[in-house]
């Protein structure tokens, strides 16, 4: 297997840093996009070495970024991406649990269920609602069914995942591109991974619960009279 990592980030200087150093322990090409960050961000990963820095002049949104992140990789002959967020939640090294997933050369798109995401701790209730009303809506949509569809550390089937014809662009993508891969035929595994969440106030987040609310009822909205028109076309 070629894998490469992709980190999309957008204003995430507080822990930037540390999330590449840990990724670079992994030993696997590192492709970062800088998706418009207004703060620190591109100066701070410009001084990091062994990475690719690629830059979006304006935020486009994460799926953007992701999508960004797959075609360079393509270009070095990577046949699989993991992504993993910029804000330090995901532990890089829980990156060989998914490649053990997709061992022996197998086609599939394996999720990074977050373990501990049910309630207490340091987990927003933001994070909580909108895993529970994500799933819902991808299984309603023709997705599959599994409990983290918001989980970002993900790895993915290169260039099958490009070819799917998603077409968010913001945190939408990720869950459109499971429905869009089950409608393939791409097999979606799930496996446990840890997720760190850090006390109010220190974590970075730029989700919006009422505007990203829309945007994901738009996306569902889509898919499913998408399913409907596909289930009783002659």
């Amino acid at each position: 297997m070629n894998a490469a990592i992709i980190i999309p980030v957008y204003n995430h200087e507080q822990r930037i840093a540390g999330v590449i150093r840990q990724t670079l322990a992994l030993g696997l090409p590192v492709f970062v996009v800088d998706d418009g960050s207004t703060d620190r961000t591109a100066e701070i990963i410009k001084a990091i070495e062994g990475i690719t820095v690629l830059h979006h002049c304006v935020n486009q949104g994460k799926g953007a970024a992701i999508l960004t992140g797959f075609a360079a990789a393509v270009k070095k002959k990577c046949d699989l991406a993991i992504t993993i967020d910029g804000d330090g939640q995901h532990t890089p090294e829980d990156a060989g649990v998914l490649l053990s997933a997709a061992a022996d050369g197998k086609r599939c798109l394996v999720v990074g269920r977050r373990r501990g995401m049910e309630g207490g701790g340091n987990v927003p209730w933001t994070s909580r609602f909108g895993r529970k009303f994500s799933n819902f809506w991808v299984r309603v949509s023709g997705g599959p069914a599994i409990e983290d569809s918001q989980s970002g550390f993900r790895l993915y089937p290169l260039p099958e995942a490009m070819q799917l014809g998603v077409r968010a662009r913001r945190y939408q993508f990720e869950v459109e591109i499971l429905v869009k891969a089950r409608q393939h035929g791409i097999e979606i595994i799930e496996v446990p991974v840890q997720v760190v969440y850090q006390v109010k106030g220190e974590r970075v987040s730029h989700f919006r619960p009422w505007v990203d609310f829309c945007r994901n009822s738009t996306t569902f909205s889509r898919l499913i009279f998408a399913r409907i028109f596909r289930m009783f076309r002659p």
